[in-house]
């Protein structure tokens, strides 16, 4: 086939008929065209050749054209394509350094063979658009549901027509007791999509929360509005389900409005999760106060929230237990994967045993470091003493405030708690240094001489060794492993340290040890302060 014989309009008729088709631009259809015919130049004339072709975008006119780019001397490496200044000055009145001298060569005639490889160009190039194109399409629909259609299974994954390409939903993506067949019409969430060599792939879920929350927005005006909004979605798919809503105005009830007349609301959304049970619950800003409400139907009596530790405890009736845990741990499962946090469940009793050891176990500890009777040390435990240092440094009228104590009592009392703790430093700064700490270490401000020896257990026994740890090797933390939270102790976490506490110790010595500049920390600190105030 030879291009100066061709209708020339032909090639543009072409381009448009192939992006019409797989609705890509024609610009690239073009581009790819004269990417094919100037390979096929370049098979004619010479690979060593820079030829490319140019085809005008309004008469189909396909130009060839060999390019020949200015290199310094020393960097001639392909003289075909190449040529220095001194022999560019033949083509260029003023020749500099990366200039291009164009000689048009004439078009070539495309035998079978260069034909078939100009078309496996173009059409590799079009294939590479299209995905592109899909890519694109579906990367902007993720997170939101599709309709599609089942085209067939493999090794328990259910292919799905999406109408422009295929999906998978995986065998885990799918509601236990789901079966389809061929033909099937399914609707499902987009949860991820991967540009990968064989083209764009498409992921689908039918058990992500999202996917729940995604249909309440499709039958519930309010939310879809912003009215309502989902704060919380925790799902066992195909079993049971929370989901936690607020109105942002307070003549619309949340629950009711997804609930809907007589349940027609939420029923829609059962039925299309196979009957999933589903509790609606109204969010609250309360931590305290959202978790009774994730607890239901379950009654409750106290809730203990540890915040550092993303802990929370809740206290229920001996005769609710079995239903705030639910069948299988699934309520209180739910509870924790809405509210973010650990729940412990607790009947009365067992709280009330647990606080019976702890009095003891405090009584016991007054009894044995003061030196005094039992009586006494139950009136101090009472009074929400917990440790000889608050024995120690607390007000003397905070003593003179419980029943039967005197100014010589209060004064007695507190000299036995500082004698004792000045012994239990003594010893514990005597047994650091038994281990080989050095004076850097003991000397550092904000340690004491206990942690001083716990550190030293640790093998940390220099301000340099202790100026490598991160926080939460001292103040202990969570991590999370397959789902489920777990307690990383720290070494100096029975004394109470929090991270910020041991963020700001292990800075001051990286500063007093010069690996730190301090002005660093000052735009470190105005920045993050910065960043809190826009928050």
């Amino acid at each position: 086939m030879a291009i100066t014989s061709a209708n020339q309009l032909e090639l543009l008729q072409t381009a448009e008929a192939v992006a019409r088709e797989k609705m890509i631009d024609p610009e690239l259809v073009i581009q790819a065209m004269e990417e094919s015919l100037a390979r096929a130049a370049k098979s004619r004339y010479g690979s060593e050749l820079d030829i490319r072709v140019k085809i005008d975008r309004k008469t189909g006119r396909a130009t060839f054209a060999r390019i020949r780019t200015v290199v310094e001397d020393e960097a001639l490496e392909n003289h075909h394509a190449q040529l220095t200044v001194k022999q560019a000055k033949s083509y260029l009145a003023d020749p500099q350094i990366g200039d291009e001298v164009i000689d048009e060569v004439p078009p070539v005639d495309l035998g079978r063979i260069a034909a078939q490889s100009a078309k496996q160009v173009i059409l590799q190039k079009v294939r590479e658009a299209e995905r592109d194109r899909q890519y694109d399409e579906f990367r902007d629909r993720k997170g939101s549901i599709i309709n599609g259609v089942v085209k067939r299974e493999e090794y328990g994954n259910i292919i799905v027509d999406i109408g422009r390409g295929e999906a998978i939903l995986r065998r885990n993506e799918k509601i236990g007791r789901e079966s389809y067949r061929p033909n099937d019409r399914i609707r499902c969430y987009i949860k991820d999509v991967r540009r990968e060599p064989r083209g764009p792939q498409v992921f689908l879920s039918r058990t992500d929360p999202q996917f729940m929350a995604e249909l309440f927005k499709m039958e519930v005006p309010e939310i879809y509005d912003g009215i309502i909004k989902i704060k919380a979605v925790a799902r066992d798919p195909g079993s049971r389900a929370k989901i936690a809503v607020i109105s942002y105005d307070n003549s619309i009830d949340p629950v009711g409005a997804c609930v809907g007349m007589r349940g027609s609301r939420v029923q829609a959304v059962v039925n299309e999760l196979q009957g999933e049970k589903i509790d609606i619950i109204p969010w609250n800003q309360d931590q305290a106060t959202f978790l009774v409400n994730a607890l239901q139907p379950a009654e409750v009596s106290k809730v203990v929230i540890d915040e550092e530790a993303g802990k929370i405890e809740v206290v229920v009736p001996d005769e609710q237990l079995s239903l705030a845990i639910g069948r299988r741990g699934q309520n209180v499962r739910l509870a924790s994967q809405l509210t973010g946090l650990d729940i412990d469940i607790l009947t009365e009793a067992e709280e009330s045993q647990r606080r019976q050891a702890e009095f003891a176990e405090r009584t016991k500890l007054f009894m044995d470091t003061l030196d005094i009777d039992e009586m006494m040390a139950q009136l101090l435990v009472s009074e929400g003493f917990t440790n000889l240092e608050e024995v120690a440094y607390v007000e003397t009228d905070e003593l003179l405030s419980i029943d039967g104590f005197d100014e010589a009592t209060a004064g007695e009392l507190q000299a036995r708690a500082r004698d004792h703790i000045e012994e239990q430093a003594r010893k514990a700064l005597e047994n650091a240094r038994a281990l080989g700490v050095e004076d850097s270490l003991i000397e550092f401000d904000g340690l004491t001489p206990q942690m001083v020896e716990a550190l030293a257990k640790d093998g940390i026994k220099t301000l340099e060794d202790f100026a490598t740890c991160a926080d939460w090797e001292l103040a202990g933390g969570w991590t999370t492993e397959n789902g489920q939270r777990k307690k990383d102790e720290g070494i100096l976490e029975k004394f109470e340290m929090s991270l910020e506490e041991a963020q700001t110790l292990i800075m001051t010595a990286r500063v007093m040890l010069g690996w730190v500049d301090p002005s660093e920390l000052e735009t470190a600190a105005e920045e993050t302060e910065e960043e809190e105030a826009e928050a």
